[in-house]
């Protein structure tokens, strides 16, 4: 997956907070991300199995680094509920230095 870029966001969509939390809180432990920010009250709508669906969803957005993303992305799919969850992966192309020396020493 790497384009080159050493730093990522991973953004995944929960049915709850308490699923996003739980998950969040694993996979910090498991040192696949160095931070999780749990954003609560989102509202989605989609095509689902050919129904339009609208549903209250948690979002997490989780930062990590090339070495560990592809692990992320497969433990958030396994602890996951969802049939097919949304892991959306943005490279981080610029941030604060001190910022970066954190997230890589965080894992």
């Amino acid at each position: 997956m790497n384009e080159g870029w050493e730093y990522y966001t991973v953004y995944s969509t929960y049915a709850t907070e308490d699923e996003a939390k739980k998950i969040a809180k694993q996979v910090v432990i498991e040192r696949l991300a160095a931070c999780a920010n749990v954003i609560k009250g989102m509202e989605s709508i989609y095509i689902w199995k050919e129904t339009i669906e609208e549903s209250m969803e948690t979002v997490c957005l989780f930062k990590t680094t090339k070495e560990k993303l592809d692990h992320l992305m497969q433990r958030i799919k396994e602890l996951h509920s969802y049939e097919t969850p949304c892991i959306v992966v943005w490279p981080i192309v610029t941030a604060d230095s001190d910022y970066l020396d954190w997230l890589r020493n965080s894992l």
